[in-house]
């Protein structure tokens, strides 16, 4: 079954996650098929800008916790946690979602509902980001079991003291926040949300791909510099490792086997509120 459907417009190639019954929640699949796109679209000169978009009601939940929490759950009893090996598995997903920064060309993201946990790990390394009314950003796992796999888009979007206060908490930012803050470009009515993003690309795509070549490395060498992406992605890759086998790591996950990854997630959000404001229902 395809996670990702390929579509041309002129020179925008739209990606599109096609899971929306699962949420677009990011599976080893999805991955993979993610990667071959974003491969083939670099390498196509007619194409100049990657548009990123997903179908249904979430632009993606993150991680399917299920084969997490069950693959998790089986190590113990023959051998112990294999931290090298962890870190390997966890940066085949973070090398895929870095394509989109690395990537030649402009990469546009538009988000609509949930985008938490590891789907911010993939949308915050796109160029721009357009959001509608009703996206929530978030990474939740920092609570327990987890950390960002590249937390220097966090830093490098929102600053040193929003990032921290952010991913301190779990809290989750809405759409309109997320563009008053920085985190995200824009911020539109959802039913504007793929028009909008698709004028964009367009208006992007009018520019010959030399020149937007050019200017993708020249923002990129800034950032670069400045945030170390490759030691972010290897340190929050690491220690998302960690924070999966901690005492409270192993909690979360002995709940999930019993009574299933989503109970343990509200579980886990149980104590916390919003700062400020009550979490979106």
């Amino acid at each position: 079954m395809t996670s990702v459907r390929i579509e041309d417009d002129g020179p925008v190639r739209s990606l599109v996650l096609c899971r929306p019954l699962e949420l677009n929640t990011i599976t080893a699949g999805l991955r993979d098929e993610l990667d071959e796109a974003l491969l083939a679209a670099d390498a196509e000169e007619r194409v100049r800008v990657v548009l990123l978009r997903a179908e249904g009601r979430a632009f993606s939940a993150g991680f399917a916790l299920e084969a997490g929490t069950t693959a998790q759950g089986g190590e113990g009893r023959d051998r112990v946690w294999d931290s090298v090996a962890d870190l390997q598995m966890i940066s085949t997903f973070a090398r895929v979602w870095a394509r989109l920064h690395d990537l030649s060309k402009p990469t546009v993201a538009a988000v609509q509902g949930w985008c938490v946990a590891g789907g911010t790990d993939l949308v915050l390394n796109a160029d721009l980001i357009v959001a509608a009314d009703s996206a929530r950003f978030g990474y939740p796992p920092a609570r327990v079991w987890g950390t960002p796999e590249a937390p220097w888009a966090w830093i490098a979007r929102l600053g040193v003291e929003r990032a921290k206060r952010y991913l301190f908490t779990g809290d989750e930012i809405p759409g309109p926040v997320a563009a008053e803050i920085g985190l995200v470009l824009e911020c539109v009515p959802d039913e504007e949300l793929e028009p909008r993003s698709m004028a964009l690309a367009q208006r992007i795509g009018r520019l010959p791909l030399n020149q937007l070549r050019m200017m993708k490395l020249l923002c990129n060498q800034v950032n670069d510099h400045a945030y170390a992406p490759a030691t972010s992605r290897l340190l929050g890759c690491l220690f998302d490792g960690i924070a999966r086998h901690t005492q409270e790591g192993l909690d979360f996950v002995e709940l999930a086997r019993a009574d299933g990854a989503m109970a343990a997630v509200r579980r886990r959000d149980e104590p916390f509120a919003d700062y400020g404001q009550r979490p979106a229902t």
